[in-house]
């Protein structure tokens, strides 16, 4: 027996198993908050003021900044290979003996962030509503607002790469975030009581000290998705269908951060893909969304890439549930070869 514990589902993949990358259309699982989502906003990291994505103001002859897509946006609840933004999930420090000064990293280029300057700009004042205080003056900061720490749109391939592009891929990951930091402590763009307060943090010295306070791993919030003997639906986490032999529960959130930033047809920027759906009540999780079509593989549990659409899995996501869903697949497994 064996379990697939991947984030990725590589060896799900490597299996022959059939899998999805990216969102379904709605029509598939008979669902709502699947597929494309534009002009959806159930949390505050959309732009809520009229933001140019040029590089010269107004002019579209001038060419978009970075980071902004020149694909038409696609038609709401229809089906794509886009993936939610991946970040690392960082620990800062405001203790003056234990922090790391953001420094200039390499391939700085402020134009990266010219669109977070032009938020300000407009007025934006949410800098640190996600620097959570944990102990010892320290915070677990998370993407929050307009333009952040996720990296939206650049880990599309991701989830199939090779070992090796998925470094090119985190290492990019790595230099936009430390870029960003050094840009909110110093560039003019910024407002200079965010600059102020922004100069009292920094990576902590007694964390990832092998990895100069920075994480090791990029939280990788969904990658490929089995299709398997069941799939999870929001209509399962909504406690609108039952679900057969449950072997764990989950309760957070419909939860997705933003797939992609465009152009609207009004000229002005916009970010899609934000969703988060609460359920009413905590949901089962089945047994058979964990395990591949019998057809395909019978000796397979894969817990973490589970078989779930798109939105279902931004709610199954949470750690603690997959702790369960580990759990249970290995007791599964046991069991498995016990009967052989």
């Amino acid at each position: 027996m064996f379990i697939d514990a991947t984030y990725e589902g590589d060896l799900m993949a490597a299996a022959g198993v059939t899998y999805h990358v990216g969102r379904v259309a709605n029509s598939v699982y008979n669902e709502k908050w699947n597929g494309v989502q534009a002009g959806v906003f159930h949390h505050k990291h959309h732009f809520q003021k009229n933001i140019s994505p040029y590089k010269a103001e107004g002019d579209p002859k001038s060419g978009l900044l970075p980071y902004v897509s020149d694909e038409k946006i696609a038609e709401n609840g229809s089906g794509d290979n886009k993936i939610q933004a991946y970040c690392f999930r960082m620990c800062l420090s405001a203790n003056p003996d234990n922090r790391i000064p953001f420094a200039k990293p390499e391939g700085y280029d402020p134009a990266n962030y010219a669109l977070l300057g032009r938020v300000y700009k407009a007025g934006w004042t949410e800098t640190f509503d996600k620097y959570d205080p944990i102990p010892n003056k320290k915070t677990d900061t998370n993407n929050h607002g307009t333009f952040s720490t996720d990296f939206i749109g650049q880990n599309y391939d991701y989830p199939e790469a090779t070992y090796e592009r998925r470094r090119e891929i985190i290492r990019a990951h790595e230099l936009y975030q430390k870029g960003l930091m050094y840009f909110l402590t110093n560039d003019p763009q910024v407002p200079a009581d965010v600059r102020k307060e922004m100069s009292k943090w920094g990576l902590p010295k007694d964390e990832f000290k092998d990895n100069g306070g920075c994480p090791h791993q990029i939280y990788v919030r969904e990658a490929r998705r089995m299709i398997g003997e069941s799939v999870m639906t929001e209509n399962h986490t909504l406690g609108l269908e039952p679900v057969s032999q449950p072997i764990g529960m989950g309760s957070y959130a419909l939860d997705s951060h933003h797939a992609q930033r465009y152009v609207k047809e009004d000229g002005f920027v916009q970010n899609e893909g934000d969703i988060g759906v609460h359920p009413k009540k905590p949901y089962s999780i089945s047994y058979t969304s964990i395990i591949p079509k019998r057809a395909e593989c019978q000796n397979l549990l894969v817990p973490v890439c589970l078989s779930s659409s798109h939105i279902a899995y931004g709610s199954i996501r949470m750690e603690p549930v997959f702790m369960i869903l580990g759990e249970s697949a290995a007791s599964a497994a046991v069991q498995a070869i016990d009967a052989f």
